[in-house]
């Protein structure tokens, strides 16, 4: 019975992918929710180990935020093996998100282009799943703002994030670089940042006195900063004493995709065609921040061979999203026997040597 869940998530991947790309994410998890109860959560690869931001994560392998929004799945697929799950992105209210259709598969490429809007129950409704979850691992959890909240007070929906979530996290992820919420990327800059992360570590100072624990918090970025921009943010980084980064968000750069894509059909591309981008921002980061500085690599990880080199430019931990979706329980497997053949210690070994 053991194999059950992984061999479905095999086989029900040729029929969900005939179906519009967000009806099957929906009725994909919904049917892991259904059959989690035949199997035992996944045991943990041995020798795969490793300390991140002061917490203990039994592999480097995590599933990214966007996939399970509102935490309702988060026991179902946290059997499949992950070492951690983000949850969100979560907004203060709930809210719709954008007008559909708002996600587009891009199979000749393992690609996705989505624009979602942050869609979500709200954090209420989330917190309501976390305090009910069985789920051992590391819980990390994105924070948003309301599209109808001005940016100029953006930071009242981040602080009424972090409050509600803090108890139950064990990271927070302040997403600033989504493309699909207006204006929210200017956030990334040194005056936005100043004020959304001043208020959450200001915030935190009390809540860590209250609740008696020490969540670190991560600024999640874009992959469309230049060079130069890349440099000012790992000094705006270093600067403002946050915990740890999380490289990269989805592109609004869709020329990999070719002249078949409509030209008109805008939003945020992950999969294959991002992974060289999102590289050079690790890689960058990775060289103008300290050494111990954590890094979360995200962004075209569809093989093994993508994720390891996503942990040689600098990564400590990596998160999968767009791979998942279209290869489902066999791209976990692949990544955790490249990790056993090749455990993080000597990718980061031969990271430094090069």
């Amino acid at each position: 019975m053991r194999g059950l869940i992984p061999l479905i998530a095999r086989g029900s991947l040729p029929i969900l992918s005939r179906l519009g790309p967000e009806l099957a994410h929906d009725l994909g998890l919904a049917g892991l929710q259904l059959l989690r109860p035949l199997w035992p959560a996944a045991g943990q690869p041995s020798g795969l180990a490793r300390s991140c931001l002061g917490l203990c994560f039994a592999h480097p392998l995590g599933l990214a935020a966007g996939f399970d929004k509102n935490g309702d799945y988060l026991d179902a697929l946290g059997v499949l093996g992950f070492s951690h799950i983000e949850l969100g992105t979560v907004t203060p209210r709930p809210q719709p998100g954008n007008p559909r259709p708002r996600m587009f598969r891009v199979p000749g490429k393992a690609a996705l282009v989505n624009r979602m809007g942050f869609n979500n129950k709200g954090v209420d409704h989330l917190v309501s799943r976390l305090q009910r979850s069985r789920f051992r691992g590391i819980r990390g959890i994105s924070i948003g703002k309301n599209a109808d909240t001005p940016i100029e007070n953006a930071e009242d929906d981040y602080l009424s994030c972090l409050r509600k979530v803090y108890p139950h996290a064990d990271y927070v992820a302040v997403n600033v670089s989504s493309p699909n919420t207006a204006r929210l990327r200017e956030l990334q800059d040194r005056d936005g940042l100043e004020r959304i992360v001043g208020s959450l570590l200001a915030a935190r100072t009390e809540l860590k006195a209250r609740h008696g624990k020490f969540v670190p918090l991560l600024v999640k970025v874009s992959p469309d900063l230049d060079p130069g921009q890349v440099s000012s943010l790992a000094a705006n980084l270093r600067s403002l004493g946050i915990d740890g980064v999380i490289a990269t968000n989805t592109s609004t750069n869709l020329a990999s995709l070719g002249t078949d894509w409509p030209a008109g059909q805008r939003g945020g591309l992950s999969g294959a065609p991002l992974h060289s981008r999102a590289i050079a921002v690790i890689a960058q980061l990775r060289a103008e921040l300290s050494p111990g500085f954590p890094i979360v690599g995200v962004g075209g990880i569809v093989s093994a061979d993508h994720a390891l080199a996503t942990l040689r430019a600098g990564a400590d931990l990596i998160q999968v999203y767009t791979g998942f979706a279209y290869r489902g329980y066999a791209l976990l497997e692949e990544i955790l026997d490249a990790l056993i053949r090749s455990p993080p210690g000597a990718v980061a070994a031969a990271s430094a040597a090069a």
